[in-house]
């Protein structure tokens, strides 16, 4: 339960500053709207996310995108190179994907059952979706609600049965972002072969750097189809795991975001502030 109470302050502290950034507060501010005393809020905020309030705000400047995108052209081109492929090579969690069968997609999760739950991260709460062959599901409710994630998870599996597990769900979704090591996440993804290239592609951009929408579709050799790539990376089903938060426009902006544009900032900001520490 501490768990989860410090990760809804740190998630309210991240929407907040991503949402300020321009003000760039202080620490006084952000303590003045968490209720925490500053001291207090600076060592919670440390221990979660690595660097301080004020270092944070750092990350989240569009030069700091900008370098942050050069810095990742160097490792990409060298992925590319070296002809590093399959999903989990490059990755912090060791994913290993499976996609439905042709046949399985067009019934779309008849006959499937499938658990769900909420649960809160450092970027607010989630819902998560998954069954024994993996998970299917990850959404992030903070600015946009339960519902809208809800709507989301069942115009992915309109026909599959869900059953709600919501003890299970928090205890995944809690060693998905804590757990420093733990046996290789399955994920089971339903897609059109297109976006099933496009959601692995994105397993290869390497923790702390960027990409640009026609470097993903590079990566499936599709080199001219950077506004298709771009439409698979927004219908993402399995957000943070499969890092679609990696992929910027190539000024250094953030570019669209499912889930809501403060949570892919704080994203961005965190995972590079969590690499840095």
């Amino acid at each position: 339960m501490e768990t989860q109470h410090h990760y809804q302050l740190i998630g309210d502290a991240l929407h907040w500053l991503c949402r300020h950034q321009q003000e760039q507060p202080g620490l006084e501010e952000l303590s003045a709207h968490i209720g925490l005393s500053p001291h207090y809020l600076q060592r919670l905020f440390q221990q979660w996310v690595g660097v301080s309030p004020k270092q944070f705000l750092k990350y989240l400047t569009k030069n700091q995108a900008l370098e942050r995108l050069r810095q990742g052209q160097t490792v990409f081109d060298a992925a590319l190179d070296s002809g590093l492929s399959g999903p989990g090579r490059l990755h912090d969690l060791l994913i290993t994907t499976e996609a439905m069968t042709p046949g399985e997609a067009r019934r779309k999760g008849s006959g499937v059952e499938m658990m769900y739950g909420f649960g809160f991260t450092p970027f607010g709460e989630a819902l998560l979706a998954w069954n024994e062959r993996g998970i299917s599901f990850l959404a992030f409710c903070h600015e946009k609600g339960r519902q809208h994630s809800w709507q989301q998870l069942s115009q992915q599996w309109p026909d599959a049965i869900l059953n709600e597990d919501q003890a299970q769900a928090e205890e995944t979704l809690s060693g998905i972002f804590t757990e420093k090591e733990h046996d290789k996440l399955k994920i089971w993804l339903r897609g059109s072969p297109f976006q099933l290239r496009i959601w692995e592609a994105l397993l290869r951009i390497p923790p702390g750097t960027h990409c640009t929408y026609g470097q993903v579709a590079t990566l499936t050799g599709n080199a001219g189809a950077s506004r298709a790539a771009g439409t698979a990376i927004g219908r993402n089903p399995i957000s943070w795991l499969i890092p679609c938060h990696r992929v910027i426009n190539s000024i250094g902006t953030p570019g669209g975001y499912r889930w809501g544009m403060d949570t892919k900032q704080a994203i961005i900001a965190y995972e590079i502030a969590t690499k840095a520490a």
